[in-house]
């Protein structure tokens, strides 16, 4: 008869029940989907009342990304912060209303994305896509992906007036 290890049972117990305590409940789930679509209302918000602090502060550090609608626009959120600066100096910074976001989470519950339709006034129909991660109990903006939506039959229009605007600068 085979002898029992109870280290390596234990060890096995004790794994298996540190990567269940790890997994959130359908209940956190759910707190956490409502607390980023809080997030991301406010940090909305705050660019469309010009508060530098209050939008900034929702990123997750100075190397986290805003990609922009142009082919040129990849910034670290440090180069960002020195592009935005003078929008928000002047008192309004740009207006994002969100249409529909749909939140995902991680099996561990640490790492969000989601997509986002906003209505704007300077860009028309948009889209915003992200990933948010869980830091000392807080989301933060860790990615963010601002595109106009092309429809289908105008695409062979615009992929010409982006080549020959791509050409001029060259």
């Amino acid at each position: 008869m085979k002898k029992i290890d109870y280290k390596k049972l234990l060890f096995l117990f004790y794994s298996a029940f540190l990567a269940m305590a790890c997994v959130p409940s359908e209940e956190q789930r759910a707190e956490y989907k409502a607390d980023i679509q809080a997030i991301m209302e406010d940090w909305h918000d705050a660019a469309a009342e010009a508060d530098f602090d209050r939008y900034f502060g929702y990123f997750a550090d100075s190397t986290s990304i805003f990609m922009g609608t142009d082919a040129t626009e990849r910034w670290t959120v440090s180069e960002f912060k020195a592009f935005s600066k003078p929008y928000f100096d002047r008192g309004r910074a740009w207006n994002f209303t969100p249409l529909n976001r749909y939140v995902y989470l991680s099996d561990d519950g640490h790492t969000a994305w989601f997509d986002e339709e906003l209505s704007t006034p300077n860009l028309g129909p948009s889209r915003g896509t992200g990933v948010l991660v869980l830091k000392n109990n807080a989301w933060k903006i860790a990615h963010y992906n601002l595109t106009v939506p092309i429809p289908n039959a105008i695409m062979d229009d615009v992929k010409e007036q982006i080549e020959k605007e791509l050409n001029k600068e060259n």
